[in-house]
């Protein structure tokens, strides 16, 4: 090769190295100005909760969340809340569920992870995030004042004390977490139950303040909603003088009273006052109901109304599975529009559905309440019209195929659908009965057991039931009250382990005895769930004895 040739292979090396420099700086400076724009449709807290619109947009995702408790799917809440308990159990043979504790109740269950990830996933999170850019000085200018801010910050707090409450009722002791996170955290540890109970009241105590007294909107918070929950918060804490005050709050506002009389789109039909409760269209305040203070709202027809599971799916859940019973048995193999097509996921003990109905003028225990008498439905059959005999029925027809039930979970069907196992009625989360039940529980703790009674006998004159005395105020009756007023409205579970009771009363009350043998004493708390104990290697968080 001579010098020359030598010297353009040389120039077409250098050239082409500067060509290659050149590209990569082409592309460089494509990714810093052309690849690099910022999306200016983007939605986040950022650019979102920088105005009071924005601040409502996430109010309402927020009050999304907190339905989804009910709603993220077709039964988690009712297996949560229901089965295993003294007033229910799971009715179809496939539903393992609470028959062998021991090898069911463990830290793998799905609806102990979905609990947990429900309330650190979706709750904790955007109740924080608001509650945090809110108070940024950056945006102080979007506030009328203090009271206006304060407002939005309430209803935040709010339903961070609400979850956290659910957390502190079911596992006990939990990590408190009050703030954004932004970064991956893998040593949380368990603050004690009284510690998340404390900081749960701290955010209650807030959220009463602030929060108006009446609001327009169904379903959304207002101060009775916070007091309401204060008074569950302060006996947890052994606090009954404050307790009797959060509670008397609501009670003596003058803006809260019972239903007694007939009311809403259904009066002048047959039923009574109890049946007019849980009638579609009387849920909220707006239909004249003067006893509600918290509903989850369900919208038929429109985005978002139904939560996840876009229904809600009381009747298939704890109504009998009656097309089971087939043509061959006298039924029409199709649902009604009354009665829904219930799957019997979830069905009461005797306990719920005989044993506390000792009042024969009880109206919570009339047939328009709960429905007892089943009759053939087939006009091809010659037992058309007739009533069912329990007796001619085999046990799995009176297990779970046909059994009676409060009508309460009864409704208009989804999509005008009966067959979809869903409704659209609303929810009631918290109204005045429990407020006075409560009380009561609070007035029977500290030793005032006159007062209690009061409580009590106010309930009971609405439903028409004998007064009781003093003498007759335990906690036991207290719970019976709960589950006449409030069968498959409170959260039992949840009730039974606040109170040290689920074990003591599930082998008492459970409906078969091989399901009541079965569990043992440290089943009185959920466990922690194993992936969140998995993922928390930078820390050992404790689980429950037992599990």
């Amino acid at each position: 090769m001579n010098i020359l040739s030598k010297y353009n292979k040389s120039r077409h090396l250098i050239i082409n190295w500067l060509l290659l420099v050149f590209v990569l700086i082409s592309l460089n400076s494509c990714i810093d100005t052309d690849l690099n724009e910022i999306p200016l449709s983007s939605v986040g807290a950022e650019n979102t909760l920088v105005s009071k619109a924005g601040f409502e947009a996430y109010i309402n995702g927020l009050v999304w969340a907190a339905r989804e408790e009910y709603s993220k799917d077709d039964n988690t809440y009712f297996i949560t809340n229901f089965p295993g308990t003294d007033v229910a159990e799971d009715a179809g043979a496939e539903y393992f569920t609470y028959r062998n504790w021991v090898s069911y109740m463990t830290p793998i269950r799905g609806e102990v992870l979905k609990t947990w990830d429900w309330a650190y996933s979706k709750m904790i999170p955007q109740a924080n995030t608001i509650i945090s850019y809110a108070n940024k000085s950056e945006i102080e200018s979007i506030w009328e004042n203090e009271a206006d801010k304060n407002k939005v910050i309430a209803e935040a707090r709010f339903f961070r004390a609400y979850t956290y409450n659910l957390l502190a009722n079911l596992y006990g002791g939990v990590p408190i977490v009050d703030d954004v996170v932004t970064t991956p955290i893998f040593d949380y540890a368990r603050n004690s139950r009284e510690e998340v109970y404390r900081f749960a009241k701290e955010d209650l105590e807030f959220a009463s303040d602030w929060l108006p007294a009446t609001t327009q909107i169904d379903g959304r918070i207002v101060k009775a909603t916070a007091n309401h929950l204060l008074t569950e918060v302060n006996i947890s804490l052994n606090l009954y003088d404050e307790a009797i005050k959060s509670a008397s709050d609501v009670i003596d506002s003058g803006l809260y009273s019972l239903m007694t009389s007939r009311f809403g789109v259904a009066k002048d039909q047959p039923g009574d006052v109890f049946s007019d409760l849980f009638i579609d269209g009387n849920f909220n305040r707006s239909s004249g109901n003067t006893e509600s203070i918290y509903v989850w709202q369900f919208e038929d027809l429109t985005a978002g109304g139904g939560g996840t599971n876009n229904g809600n799916q009381a009747i298939r859940n704890c109504g009998p599975f009656l097309t089971k019973m087939g043509d061959s048995k006298g039924f029409n193999n199709v649902a009604t529009a009354e009665l829904g097509r219930g799957v019997g996921r979830v069905r009461g003990t005797n306990y719920s559905l005989y044993t506390i109905w000792n009042d024969p003028n009880d109206i919570r225990n009339s047939e328009y309440n709960i429905r007892r008498d089943f009759y053939y439905n087939n006009p091809g059959s010659a037992l058309y019209g007739q009533k069912i005999s329990f007796a001619n029925a085999t046990a799995e027809d009176t297990l779970r195929n046909m059994y009676p039930y409060p009508r309460k979970v009864e409704g208009t069907p989804w999509n005008s659908s009966p067959t979809s196992g869903k409704i659209t009625d609303d929810v009631y989360v918290y109204r005045l009965a429990e407020t006075y039940l409560l009380r009561a529980e609070a007035y029977m703790k500290k030793g005032d057991l006159a007062n209690a009674a009061k409580d009590i006998n106010t309930v009971r004159a609405r439903a028409n039931a004998s007064p009781i005395s003093a003498n007759d105020v335990t906690l036991d009756f207290i719970l019976d009250e709960r589950a006449r007023e409030l069968f498959l409205e409170e959260p039992r579970r949840r009730t039974l382990i606040r109170l040290g009771l689920l074990v003591e009363r599930v082998r008492k009350y459970g409906l078969m005895e091989d399901w009541r043998n079965t569990i043992q004493d440290y089943h009185g708390l959920w466990p922690i769930p194993q992936d969140v104990i998995d993922a928390n290697y930078g820390s050992v968080i404790e689980q429950n004895p037992g599990y």
